[in-house]
């Protein structure tokens, strides 16, 4: 592909595919884009770039004819769009190759993967290098708060990027993250996830093992010490390997967490011996792992314990994890991304150190394609279990999923009220809200739980609440 082309992008508001449109605009291409349903923050961000998302799929999105269509991986057999490129032999590209080809063949690509926290990190190690002065190009599943952006294409050598083992495209069903080739890797997790297209955990575990395959000798790898399927994974590894956690014994070992109000401080011992102390803003464990893996491997591109100590004071977050989204009279609603009962129990977790004297409810949406399917719901019992009140709505799209597979909201409520857990389904969003606002007091703490648009939750909530209170939302 050549410059003043016009490609077209099948399924542009998934996070990574409305990146990868705003790094091709920016390198010049006519881009345009469809979506079956544009929502926030992707949707607001390439009207924000000006590029246009036709709705919904449509043949006639593809008049005129573009040079060349990326699919994206969501995209399958019967959509219209795919069906007339078929027909038509419009040449056709996965998102990954895109990148691949443009944009990480002429940088040194660093790859941040796991089950969990890939994002976050990702976002932070990005603004490390970039307060450096390292001027990194990068792409996040999200929108990164200090940049505004869910990407950036800098002078830099150096590409950052999210490792998403999700599938490439309906023509490559491969994990995304093998075509990034990369020079490093932050390995912060490894658990069964992906039902629909992983078959167990161990199908889970050949893709990490692939990809840490890749790193060549003069790399280096920073991994979570406290998983045995991180373990697994790594054993092989051909390059430099680094462990952190906290255990005694870590490389980077984490020590004197404390958590606060509004920030959260901690030290890391290097090889047993004092190297940094650190302070953010953000909440919980995990994000204190997180930037302790991105430290490391910062530290390995030569960046001071000083300039990282600087760099993560003022971290912000990534849009949808742990977002405030609004304060009404005293009632916190957070909007965060639950794709899997491991990262709902996290969440949970860091609002519970955050806001130790609230009342903490669940608005939970099974909406991934994990959370859908039934593999889970025992899991899904113990982490909603530390919310106080907890919502569910009925599974997002149940025809999709086989009957035999699929969730039973009911008998996740039934564990829960078993275990002395208040705990309803409600059909959707509206319901939830009109049943919800006039339950919530001063003090309230709201979790919205959902990796997608939830029927408009995130606003229709604070504005019952206003109408409730007679106090706009910040």
């Amino acid at each position: 592909m050549s410059e003043q082309q016009h490609i077209h992008l099948i399924g542009i508001c998934g996070t990574a595919m409305a990146s990868l449109a705003g790094l091709l605009k920016q390198r010049g291409f006519k881009v345009t884009g469809s979506d079956a349903a544009a929502y926030p923050p992707m949707s607001d961000f390439l009207a924000s770039i000006n590029i246009p998302v036709a709705q919904p799929y449509a043949e006639a999105n593809l008049k005129p004819r573009p040079d060349v269509v990326v699919v994206g991986n969501a995209i399958s057999r019967g959509n219209p769009e795919l069906e007339y490129v078929l027909d038509e032999r419009i040449p056709f590209r996965s998102l990954p190759d895109v990148l691949y080809e443009h944009f990480l063949r002429i940088r040194e690509p660093i790859v941040v993967a796991g089950t969990h926290g890939k994002t976050t990190t990702t976002s932070m190690l990005a603004w490390i290098f970039q307060s450096a002065g390292k001027d990194p190009s990068f792409l996040v599943g999200g929108i990164a708060e200090n940049f505004g952006s869910s990407f950036a294409l800098k002078q830099g050598k150096h590409f950052i990027i999210e490792g998403d083992e999700y599938d490439t495209a309906f023509f490559d069903k491969g994990p995304k993250f093998l075509h990034y080739f990369p020079q490093s890797i932050i390995l912060t997790s490894v658990e069964f996830d992906h039902a629909d297209i992983y078959k167990d955990l161990d199908a889970v575990k050949i893709a990490f093992k692939r990809l840490v395959n890749l790193v060549p000798r003069k790399g280096k790898i920073i991994a979570y010490d406290a998983s045995v399927n991180v373990d697994q994974c790594v054993s092989g590894a051909f390059c430099p390997l680094e462990r952190y956690g906290m255990k005694d014994d870590s490389h980077w070992q984490v020590t004197n967490v404390k958590y606060e109000p509004e920030r959260t401080s901690w030290s890391v011992l290097r090889e047993g011996r004092h190297w940094a102390d650190f302070e953010f803003s953000l909440a919980g464990e995990y994000n204190v792992l997180n930037a302790t893996a991105a430290a490391a491997l910062a530290a390995h591109y030569g960046i001071e314990p000083q300039a990282i100590t600087a760099a993560l004071q003022i971290f912000k977050s990534v849009k949808r994890r742990l977002e405030v989204k609004a304060q009404v009279n005293g009632i916190t609603i957070i909007d965060d991304f639950a794709h899997h009962p491991t990262a709902i129990a996290e969440t949970l977790q860091a609002l519970r150190t955050r806001y130790p004297q609230s009342r903490l409810w669940a608005i939970f949406e099974p909406r991934s394609n994990t959370l859908r399917r039934k593999v889970f719901e025992k899991e899904l019992v113990q982490s909603l279990s530390i919310a106080d009140q907890v919502i569910i709505t009925t599974i997002y799209q149940p025809e999709r999923i086989p009957e035999h597979e699929r969730l039973t909201t009911q008998a996740v409520i039934s564990g829960l009220t078993a275990g002395g857990k208040p705990a309803r389904e409600l059909k959707d969003a509206d319901a939830i809200v009109e049943t919800v606002a006039p339950e919530l007091r001063s003090g309230d703490v709201v979790a919205i739980l959902s990796n997608g648009g939830f029927g408009g939750i995130y606003e229709k909530l604070p504005r019952k609440l206003e109408q409730l209170r007679g106090s706009p939302p910040v």
